[in-house]
């Protein structure tokens, strides 16, 4: 189960309530900055804008790929730890508007994570260090860490076990300069 905080509303669903839960003008910048560092191809100048600009936690030497898109109501929920890779194309969501209520929850990826392209991760979830989410990926719930997962629905691909066990057991490659 992800670990979100629910907001009951009455009336029209909850999207007709957002700005009472976010000043427009934040939505507005916050929307600026994440539209902007999607095609930035500096890794530094987008770490740094996603810190100060938005008020995430990210780790040195993380890279977020091109066309990563970042919750705009709610980055500050979202903490990425160091030397991670979030793919190409990834979601990461700290909020969700429904019907009748609407849900925050942190997003927690810790160290050295591998999250493929096109993946989505809703609020709420927490990703182990050295934990491999692969392409295309809908992250409903939390990885442990060292595990491998895939699929929509999310499943254990291998467990951090059975990681160990290929990373011994496959040869390692190294070029000749």
């Amino acid at each position: 189960m992800r670990k979100t905080t629910r907001y009951p509303v009455s009336g029209p669903n909850s999207l007709w309530h957002v700005y009472k839960t976010v000043p427009f003008l934040k939505v507005i910048k916050n929307f600026i900055v994440i539209q902007t560092a999607r095609y930035m191809p500096f890794l530094k100048a987008k770490n740094w804008m996603y810190r100060k600009l938005l008020k995430m936690k990210v780790g040195d030497q993380t890279s977020f790929a091109l066309m990563v898109m970042l919750d705009i109501m709610f980055p500050e929920q979202i903490k990425v730890g160091k030397n991670s890779v979030i793919g190409y194309n990834t979601t990461i969501l700290a909020h969700e508007y429904l019907i009748e209520e609407y849900r925050l929850g942190e997003i927690e990826i810790g160290d050295e994570v591998m999250i493929g392209a096109n993946s989505t991760i809703l609020p709420g979830v927490k990703i182990g260090d050295r934990a491999i989410v692969s392409a295309g990926t809908l992250v409903h719930k939390d990885v442990p860490a060292g595990y491998f997962v895939g699929g929509n629905p999310m499943q254990v691909i291998y467990t951090a076990e059975q990681m160990e066990e290929r990373r011994k057991s496959e040869p390692s490659y190294v070029m000749d300069e």
